[in-house]
């Protein structure tokens, strides 16, 4: 194997294999993959936009029996600080997000031993009956999955289920690293790899709209790394032709901080800026078929996220109002939609607000008025 060979294949939108991808990842220089990855990304989404969106990370429950060793979030069953969040809570929740601009609601929370289906259609009605406007960006395959073991039903009967209550999306949640050896020495209550891919599958032959993730920088090998990216590749060829199927691939780096992998010394975040730089490019090359790549400033900070707008991604994620799971690991990076937008700018591009389907919104009054008053500062 060659590295300018396989740079030219992909270029050329081919499918490397998985040992294709080691190869790349391990011999290529950084600036190569970063050129080729910016070139995948012009022909996918052309010009010099960079998306982004508000929305509110938001937990339906802390209870959770999956038992992950990455999660200081969950609580089990019966711990003093658990539980359900409220439909007056979620009031609070949404009305300050509208308030922000935003329009979506990221809703996740653990596998409650409780909680089935019923509990999330009702849920979801209610909550689409009182802000008819909201999107429900929701759940995630492990708690598909989790809902569909205690109903004894199938992946398609739970989501048509949830579609037909109000879901609009499914995020890529969970995904971690789609190999069961990892999973099992990880998160080996929650669903194995094949099931993962199975909900998303199920999910679009609904024609809902989905989006892939891969947790990474833990115990995985880079073999499995590449491995997951092909899997995730494969299923998006099997999506119906007028499915959208995964919309976004978002990739981010471990966070340690206080996990029990990292307490019981099995792994531990040594992912550097350069190699998350790589690992970005190495997901629009290795993902010819899902058009956009997100950077997780979440995770790695909004100087190597902006490098990452150089290497193949072309979204910069959410200013995310509210989030509780990955910041419990470490993750404390934050920005306001005036910080966001101004960390595109820097970079070189032009920032604009999208939806969850990667469709362009407008700003909302109250952030353009910001915008006009920050540039009214500036002149005077």
């Amino acid at each position: 194997m060659h590295t300018d060979d396989l740079l030219q294949r992909a270029l050329r939108l081919e499918d490397l294999t998985a040992e294709e991808g080691v190869f790349l990842f391990e011999n290529a220089a950084t600036a190569e993959l970063m050129y080729v990855g910016n070139r995948l990304r012009q022909h996918h989404v052309p010009g010099n936009v960079v998306t982004w969106i508000i929305d509110r990370n938001s937990n339906t429950t802390n209870v959770c029996i999956a038992n992950c060793k990455f999660c200081n979030f969950f609580r089990r069953p019966g711990h003093e600080e658990s539980y359900i969040t409220s439909i007056e809570e979620y009031k609070v929740k949404i009305e300050e997000t509208f308030a922000y601009g935003g329009e979506q609601l990221l809703l996740q929370g653990g596998h409650h031993p409780d909680l089935g289906l019923d509990f999330y259609t009702n849920l979801f009605r209610e909550l689409k009956n009182l802000y008819p406007n909201l999107k429900l960006h929701a759940l995630g395959p492990p708690e598909i999955a989790h809902i569909t073991k205690l109903e004894q039903s199938t992946h398609y009967e739970v989501l048509k289920a949830l579609k037909e209550s109000g879901l609009d999306s499914l995020p890529g949640a969970g995904a971690e690293i789609l190999d069961d050896r990892v999973r099992r020495l990880i998160s080996a209550g929650k669903c194995g790899a094949k099931e993962w891919l199975d909900v998303m599958r199920a999910a679009h032959q609904l024609r809902l709209t989905t989006s892939a993730t891969m947790m990474f920088g833990h115990i995985e090998t880079n073999l499995e790394r590449m491995e997951h990216l092909v899997k995730i590749r494969e299923v998006q060829s099997e999506k119906p032709a007028d499915a959208k199927g995964f919309i976004a691939f978002i990739p981010w780096p471990f966070q340690d901080e206080d996990t029990i992998l990292k307490k019981l010394k099995r792994a531990r975040n040594t992912v550097t800026g350069d190699e998350y730089v790589r690992m970005i490019a190495m997901s629009r090359i290795m993902l010819p078929n899902v058009p956009n790549i997100q950077a997780s400033w979440l995770t790695v900070g909004k100087p190597v996220a902006q490098l990452c707008l150089h290497a193949g991604a072309n979204d910069f994620g959410s200013i995310m109002i509210e989030e509780n799971v990955v910041s419990a690991a470490g993750a404390k990076f934050r920005f306001t939609a005036d910080g966001i937008q101004q960390a595109i700018r820097d970079a070189g591009f032009t920032a604009q607000l999208r939806n969850q389907q990667y469709e362009y919104r407008e700003l909302p009054k109250a952030i353009r008025q910001q915008e006009l008053d920050r540039v009214g500062m500036i002149v005077d």
